[in-house]
């Protein structure tokens, strides 16, 4: 529930707007109301970090406005947290109206939701499942440059999961789309929210079935079999998509040895 942010409010500051995060200095605002020039805004609390609040602010700072992922290489919680809090901007945002009847929207005072009073719908925000998958053939790993990627990282392959669809059906459907290979094996490992827009990557590795390989040219620039010790450039530490790269090295190298 928002309320009149005071001057002496302090903990960490999620300002967002259209997706975007205020990062003054290039870092997330962490301190004093009053030392940031918040003070009378409208806040509300939407976690805990290191003991402090965190609170979101729903405004356009105009300057200093990036994208969340200028902090990807921050403590995982306090990254999750501040894509928590672009999300949930982000959300009200596109929810002032309703979608069935047109009518303004207002928000919960008891959970994270928008109401219409007119024909009582409900809405909650939007959480698409995605899959993640690292891909192993013995001592190497199947890596793609994706088309949205335009910094030269070479990834494991990724997509969006389909209605009606399992996760396992998920990986198997998007390794083959992308990549024209069959996997087998194919085991959890863990999960990350990820707030492009608003994702919940459910990471995956498999291991090479059938196939010979050959990349989507939509969905990828270039994909390739790398041996675990001639790796391109990677994504940075901290994503789910590194931490599965890094699994399958050291599952490569204990082939390997």
């Amino acid at each position: 529930m928002e309320h009149e942010i005071s001057s002496v409010d302090a903990g960490w500051w999620v300002v967002s707007h259209e997706q975007k995060l205020w990062l003054p200095n290039g870092d997330l605002p962490h301190g004093n109301a009053q030392t940031f020039g918040l003070t009378g805004s409208k806040g509300s609390l939407i976690g805990e970090w290191q003991g402090e609040k965190v609170w979101l602010i729903r405004e356009n700072r105009t300057e200093n406005m990036g994208s969340v992922r200028q902090i990807i290489d921050q403590d995982v919680g306090l990254f999750q947290l501040a894509g928590r809090g672009v999300q949930l901007a982000e959300f009200f945002r596109s929810h002032r109206w309703c979608g069935y009847c047109g009518h303004e929207m207002h928000h919960s005072k008891s959970e994270n939701a928008c109401l219409c009073g007119h024909c009582r719908q409900r809405y909650y925000p939007q959480i698409a499942p995605c899959i993640i998958v690292a891909i192993r053939r013995g001592e190497e790993i199947l890596l793609a440059q994706h088309a949205r990627h335009r910094n030269g990282i070479y990834t494991v392959l990724a997509g969006f999961v389909e209605v009606g669809e399992t996760l396992e059906q998920a990986v198997a459907r998007e390794v083959m789309e992308e990549s024209n290979v069959k996997v087998k094996n194919v085991r959890y490992v863990t999960s990350q929210p990820w707030p492009f827009p608003h994702s919940l990557m459910m990471a995956f590795m498999a291991e090479y079935d059938a196939g010979a390989l050959q990349h989507d040219g939509k969905e990828l620039i270039d994909a390739g079999w790398y041996r675990y010790d001639d790796l391109p450039l990677l994504p940075p530490p901290g994503t789910v998509a590194r931490r599965l790269i890094e699994d399958t090295v050291a599952l490569c190298r204990a082939e390997a040895e």
